[in-house]
């Protein structure tokens, strides 16, 4: 059955055969099937996530500098004289050293895509291993322009999603400080005044003193507390268990959930795209995979898809035996297969779920500032009509005060 051959990219744009092939297979280490210890799992996603974070380089860097690259290496330039040129330009402080050890050791004899391994924070999986298979396949050129282009549709997707959530992200930050300040300042003086006249609050004003009392006695333990319950989610997330579970509870969450999914099935196929466009073979292709998405359940799911592909079925049988990827994709991914244009298809598909994903942004700023302005609107609304509430008791408050 066809369903049951493995899918090899022998057809796609840039692919190698031979010697090169058989080193391609070595892009990507083969994972430690050695079951890890959860404190070994999570020490070592600590350590890596504090040394991409002190390594961090901007993406609008990393694009620019891909793409300059490129140029000046189709100019006929030097690797190393294009690095030592571009380190010169170079605003990031922290990119601009690594840039410069980046040529330092291809001065040593170093490949460029070996440079790039000893500094994770700056350069992804993805990124070295694309220059590999550039290096391997003589298309180093290429592969740096269509990776420069990559990453600037990556961050132009990126900001549309971020800008998407940043709304309501600041709006709730505004109305916890809101609250802060009516719970610190404004009810207690409502309690002095009744605490003076006598007299008994209403109920939910009692309530709401209540917790102004708690808020304003323990500030500096609660805002401890929120960071110690930030700092442990974070670490959570680290886990696998942990970040699957969150990963889980986001996917599914309204709106926001599929707007995450159509992002990853457009991340997912577009880097898939490039990956067997450029010759790097599919097993190797598909642990990449698990590196770029970024969500522990789509993890899961593609290396469900690579241990089938492994026991001979093809990519799209594999992808549809994980039962987490569309109809679509499943559909452009089997015809990429039969006619041999795999990474075409999949760009398609790329520019499908990028399509759903601009769409729904728009939609969603249109329809997340009004929704957010009712909401924010209501929740001052009825802490004022608490706070305020013992005004209309005004009268009788005095009396008894008498």
């Amino acid at each position: 059955m066809a369903e049951n051959k493995l899918s090899t990219p022998v057809s796609t744009p840039g692919n190698v055969t031979g010697t090169k092939k058989s080193t391609l297979q070595a892009i990507v280490k083969k994972p430690d099937d050695k079951p890890k210890q959860w404190g070994d799992d999570f020490i070592e996603e600590l350590t890596l996530s504090v040394t991409k974070m002190r390594n961090r380089v901007p993406l609008k860097n990393l694009v620019f500098f891909t793409r300059q690259l490129s140029t000046m290496f189709a100019a006929g330039l030097t690797l190393e004289k294009s690095l030592n040129n571009l380190a010169q330009e170079e605003k990031n402080t922290k990119f601009k050293k690594v840039l410069l050890r980046v040529a330092n050791d291809i001065r040593k004899g170093s490949n460029l895509s070996d440079a790039m391994e000893r500094h994770p924070g700056a350069f992804s999986s993805l990124y070295i291993a694309l220059v590999k298979a550039g290096e391997l396949s003589g298309s180093l050129q290429t592969i740096l322009d269509q990776l420069a282009t990559y990453l600037e549709n990556s961050h132009e997707t990126n900001q549309k999603v971020k800008s998407a959530l940043y709304y309501p992200v600041l709006v709730f930050c505004f109305l916890i400080v809101v609250l802060l300040i009516m719970l610190v300042f404004i009810v207690p003086k409502f309690s002095d005044v009744y605490a003076q006249l006598g007299a008994k609050l209403p109920g939910p004003t009692q309530m709401l003193v209540q917790i102004s009392n708690m808020v304003t006695d323990h500030f500096i333990g609660t805002l401890g507390l929120v960071f110690l319950g930030m700092v442990a989610l974070w670490m959570i997330r680290l886990t696998r268990r942990g970040g699957y579970a969150i990963d889980s509870f986001l996917l599914k969450f309204p709106v926001f959930g599929t707007l995450i999914t159509y992002n990853i099935y457009q991340k997912f196929s577009k880097t898939l795209g490039i990956l067997l466009g450029a010759g790097v073979p599919v097993i190797p292709s598909m642990h990449l995979m698990k590196r770029v998405v970024g969500n522990r359940v789509y993890e899961k799911a593609i290396g469900i898809a690579t241990e089938f592909i492994r026991d001979g079925y093809n990519i799209s049988a594999a992808l549809r035996h994980a039962e987490k990827f569309p109809a679509i994709m499943l559909q452009l991914t089997s015809t990429g297969e039969e006619t041999g244009e795999i990474d075409t298809l999949l760009d398609k598909s790329a520019d499908f779920y990028g399509k759903q994903v601009d769409s729904m942004v728009s939609r969603m700023t249109s329809l997340i500032e009004p929704l957010m302005i009712m909401f924010v609107g209501g929740m001052i609304l009825v802490i004022l009509v608490v706070t305020y509430l013992p005004i209309f008791y005004i009268g009788q408050a005095m009396r008894s005060g008498m």
